[in-house]
């Protein structure tokens, strides 16, 4: 992340960008909608559970495996084609996430390695769980930007640690946004990079707080604005410049809207259902 400037908490100032704010605002209030419907009271655990199928087929989606939600509840074997394995990768990623984030504030490589490790389960590769090296190939088709060297993948992500572990005061949205988009720009792993990055835009969201039960999937938001929106707001993340940075910001925050509204949407069917 090169557009901060020199300030305390970089993260924090990317709060300022136009714009930016009132995107926080709006998500807040979508993620309050769906919170406070009746239904949670009662059914909390379905709408998270839920929550992780439809977010895990909406970032497999993004990763070239576009398949119908029923079919992905009807699948039991994710072991065959190439599109049944990352909508494997996806599942198992969603579900891993839950399980690393008490460890994310104090150790986010750690929790990347591991991303990518149950990403790749199965691939007999020396170089799973662990960021690319020097002359290692990438493959993620939908990021055709050229990938960033060993060198500077290495020593961004210490960066991104050392802001995740030091804390910031920006809102979570801003910080899940910039995980995301630091992470697909540094493409850090030979495989899987964009199921990782949406996987750890997740986590933060959930740590802080600000999804804590986990049933607003921004995967969901980020599969419904398409491929073409979601690269586009990327490139305006790598440029680095600060209209950038808030289009990208902004995507994401739709992105989570969207989401909220995806569980609106089951609540109010579950509610129809007990009527």
């Amino acid at each position: 992340m090169s557009t901060t400037g020199a300030t305390a908490d970089p993260l924090a100032a990317l709060g300022s960008l136009p714009g930016v704010a009132e995107s926080v605002e709006s998500v807040r209030k979508a993620v309050d909608r769906v919170y406070g419907h009746r239904i949670m009271r009662r059914r909390s655990n379905a709408i998270t559970s839920e929550a992780a199928l439809r977010g895990a087929r909406g970032s497999a989606a993004l990763s070239g495996a576009d398949w119908a939600l029923e079919e992905v509840r009807r699948r039991t074997d994710f072991s065959g084609d190439a599109e049944a394995r990352v909508l494997g990768a996806a599942l198992r990623l969603t579900a891993e996430a839950g399980q690393l984030l008490s460890i994310w504030r104090q150790s986010p490589l750690r929790v990347l390695a591991r991303l990518h490790l149950v990403a790749a389960a199965g691939r007999e590769d020396a170089a799973v769980g662990r960021p690319r090296q020097a002359g290692e190939p990438v493959d993620e088709p939908l990021v055709e930007l050229a990938p960033p060297g060993a060198d500077e993948v290495s020593g961004r992500l210490e960066g991104l640690s050392e802001l995740i572990i030091a804390g910031s005061s920006a809102p979570a949205l801003v910080t899940a946004a910039v995980v995301h988009g630091e992470l697909l720009a540094l493409r850090p792993f030979v495989s899987h990079n964009g199921l990782v990055a949406r996987a750890a835009e997740r986590i933060v969201l959930v740590g802080s707080g600000l999804d804590p039960k986990s049933i607003c999937p921004a995967e969901v938001g980020h599969a419904e604005l398409g491929r073409a929106a979601y690269v586009a707001a990327l490139d305006g993340y790598v440029s680095g410049t600060p209209d950038g940075m808030a289009a990208w910001i902004t995507h994401c925050a739709k992105a989570v809207e969207l989401g909220a509204r995806e569980s609106t949407a089951v609540c109010e069917a579950l509610q129809r259902g007990a009527a």
